[in-house]
C-alpha cells in the first residue's frame, strides 16, 4: 500500500515538475517550431491581392532605389488611377517617405496624386522600446511597446494619403508570425497597420460593411494565418513593367495592390512561420495579412491555463499506462495521446483555436521513452534475479527458454507428464554421528555437489534438498524431449558418481555412502506453490509421491523405475523386475518395481 502510494506521489511530482516547464516558457521555441509546421498550410489566394515589387529588375533599369525620384511612385500612381472605371480598391506605398525631398516638385506630385484619388495607403513606422510611461499626476509605471519615436511621411503626403504602419514584429525566436493590428500614438491616435488600412479600403470599394477586426493579445498582436510562403503571390510584375504601361491598368481594377521591395539588397525581408527556411519579402506578409482580414479567417491562441491542466492530466495517465506495463498498451496509450492531441490541435485549428502542438506529444513521448527504459533496466535485473534464482536449480539452457516464453514468477500451476527422480544418501546419518560436524558438512556438500551435478548436466529441473535427500523432475517447466531417459541417465550417473566418492571418502575419514533413487512418470502439477511472499517452484502429485517410495525401498547403489518407466524406454535399457515382491505405501497390490541395470 505504501509502496503505490510512493509511486502515485512520484508520478503527480514529475507530471507537475514537466508541466512547470512548460508554463515557465522553456517549451515555448520547440513548440512554435513544430505548430508553424503543423499548422501552416498554403491556402491560395482569391486573386483581389497584386504585388509589385520594386525589384533588381527595376534597380537596373532606373538605378540604386536610394537615388530614385518620387516622381517614379507618382507616376506610377496616375497609371494605376487612369480610369475611374478600373482603379484599384487601395494601392498601398509599403515605403517610407520622411521628411522633404530633394525635387519639391516630386514632393507635391506624389501628394496629388496620392490625395486625388483616395485609395492610396502610404507607409509609417514606431520605434518601441521597454521602459516607464508617465500616468496620471507624474506617476510612472512599467510598460512594453512604448513608443519613443514615429516615421510618418512629410507633411503633405502625411495629409494627401491613408497612414498604415508597416513595423514587422518578430516573435522571441526571430520568426514574424503576428501582426500588430494597430498602434496608439501618444495623443492617442490610433494607427492602423497597412494590412488593416487596405482591407477596410477594400470593404469599403465592395460596398461591404466594416472589417471584422481579429482577436488580440494584450499588446495587440493577432496570430496570421497564412494563405502563401514566399513566391507563392510573385506574378513577375515589376515596377519597370508598370512604368513602361506593358499591364493594362484595368487588370488592377477593384484589386489590392502592393508595392514596395522586393529585392535582397533592400532589406525588407523576414522568415516567418510558413517557411523558416526562405525569407519573405515585407509586401508578401502585407499581402498574407490583408487576405485574412479580408476573408475574416482568424485564429485565437488559447490561454496557457487549459492548455497545461490539459498536460498536467495527460502526463498523469500516461505515467499510470506506461510504468510496469506491457510494451503494446504503452505503445498503443502513445500514440492515442500523442496523436489524439495532434489530431485534436489540427482540428481545433481548422475551428478557429490554435493549442500547443508540442507540449503534450512531447511531454509523453519523454515519458514513454523513459519508463519504456525504466521498464526494460527492470525487466532485465528481474530476468538476472530469475536466472541466478533458477540456474541453482535448472540447467543453464532451460532458464534461456524458460525466460524466452516469459513465465513470471506467480503463484499457479499446470498439469504435465514429467519424469520424477527422488534420491537419498544411504548410511548418512550413521555417519554423521561418527564424524565431527565440520566433516559431516564437508562429505554431504559433496554429494549434494555430485547429485547436483548429474541432475544439471542432464536438463532436469532440481527441486529441493531435504536433509540429505534431494527431489528433481524433468518435462518441465518446458517440454523436453526424451525425458524419461534423460532423468535415468541422472540416476545412473549418481548411482556411478557415488562408486568414486565412495572410494575417495573411505580413504579420508574410514567411512562410505551410497545413493539410493527412485524413478517414476506420469502426470503431475508443476508451477509455484505457496504464498505471493514465499513460494517454491515444484511438483506435486501421485507421480511425486510413488518416486519418493520408490526411492524410499531402493537399497545403497541401486536405481528402482516404475513398470511405466521402463515401456517408456523399452529396447533402450536393460531392467530386472522385482515383480509385486515390494509394497509401496499407497499403491495396491500388482504395482511393479524393475531395477535400472543399465542403458543401452
Amino acid at each position: 500500500m505504501k509502496r503505490d502510494l510512493r509511486m502515485v506521489l512520484g508520478a503527480l511530482v514529475l507530471a507537475a515538475l514537466m508541466t512547470l516547464t512548460a508554463a515557465a516558457g522553456l517549451l515555448n521555441k520547440a513548440d512554435w517550431v513544430v505548430s508553424d509546421a503543423w499548422y501552416q498550410d498554403p491556402d491560395p489566394f482569391d486573386g483581389d491581392i497584386v504585388l509589385v515589387g520594386i525589384d533588381q529588375r527595376a534597380i537596373e533599369d532606373i538605378g540604386p532605389y536610394d537615388q530614385w525620384g518620387r516622381d517614379i511612385m507618382a507616376q506610377a500612381i496616375e497609371y494605376l488611377n487612369q480610369s475611374e472605371d478600373c482603379r484599384p480598391a487601395a494601392i498601398c506605398l509599403d515605403v517610407l517617405y520622411m521628411g522633404e525631398g530633394a525635387d519639391p516638385e516630386a514632393d507635391a506630385w506624389l501628394a496629388e496624386a496620392a490625395g486625388e484619388y483616395g485609395n492610396v495607403v502610404t507607409g509609417c513606422a514606431a520605434l518601441f522600446e521597454d521602459g516607464f510611461v508617465e500616468g496620471e499626476d507624474s506617476e510612472f509605471s512599467q510598460g512594453r511597446f512604448i513608443i519613443r519615436l514615429f516615421e510618418e511621411p512629410f507633411p503633405a503626403m502625411k495629409e494627401a494619403a491613408t497612414l498604415g504602419h508597416i513595423n514587422a514584429m518578430l516573435d522571441a525566436d526571430g520568426i514574424l508570425r503576428h501582426h500588430l493590428l494597430a498602434i496608439t500614438l501618444p495623443g492617442g491616435q490610433e494607427v492602423p497597420s497597412m494590412a488593416l488600412a487596405a482591407a477596410e479600403k477594400f470593404q469599403a470599394h465592395q460596398g461591404l460593411g466594416p472589417v471584422e477586426r481579429p482577436p488580440v493579445d494584450g499588446n495587440g498582436f493577432w496570430y496570421v494565418p497564412f494563405s502563401g510562403g514566399p513566391e507563392d503571390l510573385w506574378e513577375s510584375i515589376s515596377v519597370t513593367d508598370l512604368l513602361a504601361e506593358e499591364i493594362p491598368a484595368d487588370y488592377f481594377a477593384d484589386k489590392v495592390v502592393l508595392i514596395g521591395p522586393y529585392a535582397p539588397g533592400l532589406q525588407d525581408s523576414y522568415f516567418t512561420s510558413i517557411d523558416h527556411a526562405q525569407a519573405m519579402y515585407g509586401v508578401e506578409f502585407q499581402a498574407n495579412a490583408i487576405q485574412a482580414l479580408i476573408w475574416g479567417n482568424y485564429r485565437r491562441e488559447v490561454g496557457n491555463g487549459p492548455q497545461l491542466l490539459a498536460l498536467f492530466l495527460a502526463l498523469v495517465i500516461s505515467l499510470w499506462a506506461f510504468w510496469q506495463r506491457p510494451v503494446k498498451i504503452s505503445t498503443a496509450v502513445w500514440v492515442l495521446l500523442a496523436g489524439g492531441w495532434l489530431g485534436l490541435s489540427k482540428l481545433a485549428y481548422g475551428r478557429g483555436y490554435v493549442l500547443h502542438a508540442l507540449w503534450i506529444p512531447l511531454g509523453v513521448t519523454i515519458l514513454y521513452a523513459g519508463c519504456l527504459g525504466a521498464n526494460y533496466i527492470r525487466a532485465a535485473l528481474e530476468r538476472r534475479k530469475i536466472t541466478s534464482t533458477f540456474q541453482r536449480y535448472v540447467a543453464p539452457e532451460i532458464v534461456r527458454e524458460l525466460l524466452k516464453e516469459g513465465e513470471a514468477l506467480e503463484l499457479g500451476g499446470k498439469q504435465v507428464d514429467i519424469a520424477v527422480l527422488f534420491v537419498d544418501v544411504r548410511g548418512f546419518t550413521t555417519m554423521s554421528e561418527a564424524l565431527e560436524p565440520p566433516e559431516v558438512v564437508e562429505i554431504l556438500n559433496r554429494y549434494l555437489t555430485l547429485i547436483s551435478d548429474c541432475i544439471l548436466n542432464n536438463h532436469g529441473t532440481l527441486d529441493k534438498f531435504v536433509g540429505d535427500a534431494a527431489m528433481a523432475f524433468w518435462g518441465a517447466p518446458l517440454p523436453q524431449e526424451d525425458y524419461v531417459m534423460l532423468a535415468c541417465r541422472a540416476a545412473m550417473d549418481m548411482v556411478k558418481g557415488s562408486e568414486a566418492l565412495s572410494q575417495e571418502l573411505l580413504a579420508q575419514y574410514g567411512r562410505t555412502v551410497s545413493f539410493g533413487v527412485g524413478v517414476h512418470v506420469g502426470p503431475a502439477v508443476v508451477g509455484n506453490i505457496g504464498s505471493p511472499k514465499r513460494m517454491d517452484y515444484t511438483a506435486i502429485g501421485d507421480t511425486v509421491n510413488t518416486s519418493a517410495r520408490l526411492e524410499a525401498n531402493a537399497p545403497g547403489g541401486t536405481v528402482y523405475i516404475s513398470r511405466a518407466v521402463a515401456d517408456a524406454l523399452e529396447g533402450r535399457v536393460r531392467t530386472v523386475s522385482l515383480g509385486d515382491t515390494i509394497k509401496l505405501k499407497g499403491k495396491k497390490d500388482g504395482f511393479e518395481i524393475l531395477t535400472l541395470e543399465e542403458i543401452l
